[in-house]
């Protein structure tokens, strides 16, 4: 005699519960008193590849607004470049895009 189990009934989304997008996330270098403009400059063309005019206005937003977005993309992908910034001694945090 074979026996069968009944199917397990599973909860079922509302049609009409709207899902949210995923923010892309955003690195943030805040500026600080201790590292050089020049340095800073140097890091941004090191660690992202950026040409040196791009890593040079990036520095100039730091130093003049005190912060500056210079990357952004996956949580994942963000939490590594903010743990590089940390390495090179620079002060990044990162933060969902709004």
């Amino acid at each position: 005699m074979e026996t069968t189990t009944a199917p397990v009934e599973t909860q079922r989304p509302e049609a009409d519960e709207v899902t949210k997008a995923d923010r892309p996330w955003i690195v943030i270098v805040w500026n600080d008193p201790i590292n050089l403009m020049s340095y800073v400059t140097y890091v941004f063309q090191r660690l992202f590849n950026y040409p040196r005019a791009k890593a040079t206005k990036l520095m100039l937003q730091v130093h003049n607004e005190g912060k500056s977005v210079v990357a952004n993309g996956s949580r994942e992908r963000c939490e590594f470049w903010v743990s590089a910034l940390h390495q090179y001694g620079l002060w990044a945090t990162l933060s969902h895009d709004s």
